[in-house]
Formats: C-alpha cells, sequence, structure tokens
C-alpha cells in the first residue's frame, strides 16, 4: 500500500505539510500573509513567487519557524537538497516545540531512503502534538511499509480519530486488519468508512477484495473491471491484480495469467500480480 501523495496543488500541501498560519503570535501582520500566499504559490508550483513571499516573511520576523520551515520545503523542490537540509534543521532548533519542523525534516530524510531517521522524526513531531496528522499518516505508512503491523494498525487507527475526515486513515486501517488475520475486523472497518465515504475508488478496491475472500468472484469481477477504467495507474494496476485473482479463483488460469501481465505492464511493483503470474505459467 502507497500513501497516499493526491489534483497537484492539494498533494503537495498534504504531502509536504505546508503552513499558512503562525503556530506562537504575535508576529507581524505582514510576514503572517506572505508566509501564507508564500505557501500557496509553492503549492501552485511558482517557485520564484514563493520565494521573494517567504524571504521577505523572514524579513519582517527572523524567528518565524514556519516561514523557515515553508523555504526549506520551497528548497527540496528546487532541488537544492543540502541547503534544505541545513534550513529544515535551523527552523527546528529555532522552535522543536512545534510540530512542523519535525514533520518537514522527516519528509526530508524520507526523500533520501532514510526511513529509520524520518520514522523518528514523526514520532518527534506527534510527541509535540499528537494531533498532526501528516505526521501520523506518514508514520503509519512507514510503519506498514516495514511490515510493522500492529504498530501501524494502531496508528491508522489514532488516525481516524485525529482526523476522522482523512480517508487514508480509514482504508490503512481496513489494510492492516487484514494483514494481521482479523477479518471481521477489516469488514467493520470498511463498513463504517463506506458509510462515511461512500464508494470511492480506494474503498470500492477493498469491497471487491471482500467479495474474493467470500468466494463471489463474479461480482468482485465486474467491481473491478469498473476500477481498471479510469484513474491513477497505481490504482488501475492493484485493479487489475485483483481481477487476476478472482479469475485465478474461477479457474480461468489463461485469462488470470495475461490479465496479471496487464497489471505488471502498469505498475512493475505490483505484487498481487506477480503472484498470479508466478502461480499460472
Amino acid at each position: 500500500m502507497r500513501r497516499h501523495m493526491i489534483v497537484l496543488a492539494l498533494a503537495l500541501i498534504v504531502k509536504l505539510g505546508l503552513v499558512g498560519c503562525a503556530a506562537h503570535p504575535p508576529l507581524p501582520p505582514q510576514a503572517l500573509e506572505l508566509n501564507r500566499t508564500g505557501a500557496e504559490a509553492l503549492a501552485a508550483g511558482d517557485f520564484e513567487t514563493a520565494a521573494a513571499r517567504l524571504a521577505l516573511a523572514i524579513e519582517y520576523s527572523p524567528r518565524f519557524t514556519e516561514a523557515w520551515v515553508n523555504l526549506g520545503l520551497l528548497q527540496l523542490q528546487r532541488g537544492e537538497v543540502e541547503a534544505s537540509r541545513r534550513t529544515l534543521q535551523r527552523a527546528r532548533q529555532l522552535n522543536p516545540n512545534l510540530p512542523t519542523p519535525h514533520h518537514a525534516l522527516a519528509l526530508w530524510f524520507e526523500g533520501r531512503d532514510r526511513a529509520p531517521d524520518a520514522e523518528k522524526l514523526y514520532r518527534a513531531a506527534l510527541k509535540v502534538d499528537p494531533g498532526f496528522a501528516p505526521a501520523r499518516a506518514n508514520l503509519a505508512r512507514l510503519l506498514y511499509r516495514r511490515a510493522a503491523w500492529e504498530d501501524a494498525r494502531e496508528q491508522f487507527l489514532r488516525l481516524t480519530e485525529v482526523a476522522p475526515e482523512s480517508l487514508d486513515g480509514h482504508v490503512g486501517l481496513v489494510e492492516t486488519y487484514l494483514r494481521i488475520g482479523r477479518e471481521d475486523d477489516a469488514d467493520a472497518a470498511l463498513d463504517h468508512a463506506l458509510a462515511s465515504f461512500g464508494d470511492r475508488p480506494e474503498l470500492a478496491l477493498l469491497g471487491a477484495r471482500r467479495l474474493i475472500r467470500r468466494g463471489d468472484f463474479a461480482r468482485a469481477e465486474r467491481a473491478l473491471l469498473a476500477l481498471t477504467e479510469s484513474g491513477a495507474a497505481e490504482r488501475r494496476a492493484a485493479a487489475y491484480g485483483f481481477l487476476a485473482v478472482a479469475r485465478l479463483g474461477r479457474g480461468a488460469v489463461r485469462s488470470a495469467n495475461e490479465t496479471a501481465r496487464v497489471a505488471l505492464a502498469l505498475d512493475a511493483r505490483q505484487d498481487v500480480a506477480r503472484y498470479v503470474l508466478e502461480t499460472t505459467e
């Protein structure tokens, strides 16, 4: 499972944790406004405007931690990797009692494939503010990735409490319940998510997988075929992967093999499709 990370400006804001307001006023109103509009420019990909506004925000208030965080994220987006690290470390030193500097530096480490360092910093952000949902979501995702299923389940469960409007927490909770063999809990969590969010593609995929678990391969195929028609390549690949499983379940070995190949053509990391391919070769 990959996080999720979704219209480009919104994805950037969620992934990078951009900050548009101060956590510890008083700050000059000009600094607050420049930081807010600088974050917006960064989310829109207007790096020149973002750089000017964030630099001015810091000029108005040199200890404006969140402006430093946004500047570090801007540098990271521009490929200024070491400058970004230094800026984010400075932000963390300026005010370690905010979650955002820890979270932003965690993103830096994760981007350099240093997941253990990132995990520690996500935890540091949550120690400051247990309700800081971006750090909770990213920590849960890292735990899931390293197969720490029980820890991931606990973090996804907490995410559904601090950010019930976030679909990621509900999807992650269902996934981790399935990983640890608690199918009844997974079904209950899925039903709750469906009642809250409706038939979103992520939930439709989980619903189709439930039909496969129950041996209802025909209904699962119909649901999965609909999910292969549009959306991101990764999600379509997952739909094709489980479609291959459904076809294998009803004994259509050749069709399952061909479907698994389609899934892998879309996403070479599609483990479910790889399993079907190995089973049917």
